[in-house]
C-alpha cells in the first residue's frame, strides 16, 4: 500500500496515458542486449547467437492473483519471474521483457510505479542484464498483466521437453510444493465468506511466511537454465503446474516413463507432486552428470503403460488446470 497522501497519488483515471507510461518507464533499467529501448514503435534487441527464444504468460486478477493478497511490487516481481523461468527452461539467458497492462481506472499511480519497481528488481536479482524494453497500456475493469520474454541461447542448443532418454537421471533445481502451500494458507486463513482479505503477517509462523512469499514473490533459479544446457541436459522444463502434471508432459514429449523417488521429494512428497507455481527447473541428464544446484529425484525408464511413477506406483495427482480447477466462488 502507498503511504503517499491521496493528493500526491492520483487515480489512473485522472491521468493521461502518457503520464502513466512516463511513471512506469522512468523506473525501468537498461537491458544489456537492447539496441533501441522504450519510446519508439518497437524495441530492437540484439540476438548474439542468431536465435531468439520467446515466451508469453498472462496474469489475470482472479485466477492468477488477488489484490487483497498482493501489492504492485510483488505482482511485478511475480509476472517477471514466471516468464524468466520459461526462458531459462529452454537453456537460454533472458534478454528483454515486453509488458502489456490492462489496468482499472480506480487504481492509484503508486500501484503501477511499484509494479514497475517489481519488474526491475526481479530482473536485476534473477536475470541481470534483462529489463522491460516496451509494451502496451490500456484500461480494463479486470487488472491483467501480459508479459512476453525474450532470451538468447548464446550458441547453445535449445533444451526441449522431448529429449529425455532411458538411463538419464531426473533432477530438479528450486523448491517444490512451497508456493502451493502458500496458496493454501492464503485461501485457508485470509478469506471471509469467500472473499479474500488482506494478509496479516503477524498471524504467520516463520515457515508459513516463506511459503506465502514463494507464492506471491517466487524466485526461480533462472541462472541454472544455461548451466544445465551447458552441462548436457537432455530435456528440461519449468514446473509451473505441479511436478506430477509437468513430469507427465515431459514423459509424453520424450516418449519415456519418469520414475520418481518419494524420499527425494522432501518432507511432503504429496505436496511436492501436486503443488504448482514454484517454477523450479525439471531436467534430465545423462548418468554421471549433475551440475551444481540440481538434485536427483528419479530416473528415466523405457516407455511403459504409465508416464509417471513414484516409488514404482501410479501417481494419482493431476496438477493445476485453470479450466478445470478455477472457481471464482472460492475466493
Amino acid at each position: 500500500m502507498s503511504s503517499r497522501p491521496e493528493a500526491d497519488d492520483p487515480r489512473l483515471g485522472d491521468l493521461s496515458e502518457g503520464a502513466i507510461l512516463h511513471a512506469i518507464l522512468s523506473r525501468t533499467a537498461p537491458a544489456t542486449h537492447t539496441l533501441i529501448g522504450p519510446g519508439d514503435d518497437a524495441a530492437v534487441i540484439a540476438a548474439p547467437s542468431g536465435t531468439v527464444v520467446a515466451t508469453t504468460d498472462t496474469l489475470v486478477h482472479g485466477p492468477d492473483f488477488r489484490l487483497a493478497w498482493t501489492n504492485g511490487y510483488d505482482l511485478g516481481w511475480k509476472a517477471a519471474a514466471v516468464n524468466l523461468a520459461d526462458v531459462a527452461a529452454m537453456g537460454a539467458t533472458p534478454t528483454a521483457l515486453l509488458v502489456a497492462l490492462a489496468i482499472p481506472r480506480d487504481l492509484r499511480l503508486s500501484f503501477v510505479e511499484r509494479l514497475a519497481d517489481g519488474f526491475r528488481d526481479a530482473c536485476d536479482a534473477l536475470a541481470p542484464g534483462c529489463a522491460v524494453v516496451g509494451g502496451d497500456l490500456t484500461t480494463s475493469d479486470v487488472l491483467t498483466v501480459a508479459v512476453t520474454a525474450l532470451g538468447d541461447l548464446g550458441g547453445r542448443r535449445a533444451v526441449t521437453r522431448a529429449g529425455a532418454r532411458p538411463g538419464d537421471v531426473v533432477a530438479v533445481a528450486g523448491e517444490l510444493g512451497h508456493a502451493a502451500r502458500g496458496l493454501g494458507i492464503l485461501f485457508g486463513r485470509f478469506t471471509e465468506h469467500g472473499v479474500p482479505v488482506a494478509v496479516d503477517a503477524s498471524k504467520l509462523a516463520p515457515g508459513e511466511r516463506g511459503a506465502v512469499d514463494a507464492q506471491l514473490r517466487p524466485s526461480p533459479p533462472i541462472g541454472l537454465g544455461p548451466v544445465a544446457s551447458t552441462a548436457g541436459a537432455t530435456a528440461m522444463m519449468d514446473v509451473s503446474d505441479g511436478l506430477a502434471l509437468d513430469a507427465r508432459r515431459m514423459a509424453a514429449a520424450s516418449r519415456i516413463t519418469i520414475a520418481l523417488d518419494s524420499a527425494s521429494l522432501g518432507a511432503d512428497p504429496a505436496g511436492a507432486l501436486a503443488g504448482g507455481e514454484d517454477h523450479a527447473l525439471l531436467a534430465t541428464f545423462p548418468e554421471g552428470i549433475l551440475p551444481p544446484g540440481f538434485r536427483v529425484i528419479g530416473e528415466v525408464r523405457e516407455q511403459g503403460p504409465e508416464a509417471l511413477l513414484c516409488d514404482d506406483e501410479q501417481v494419482d495427482v493431476s496438477g493445476w488446470d485453470p479450466y478445470r480447477d478455477w472457481d471464482s466462488a472460492s475466493g
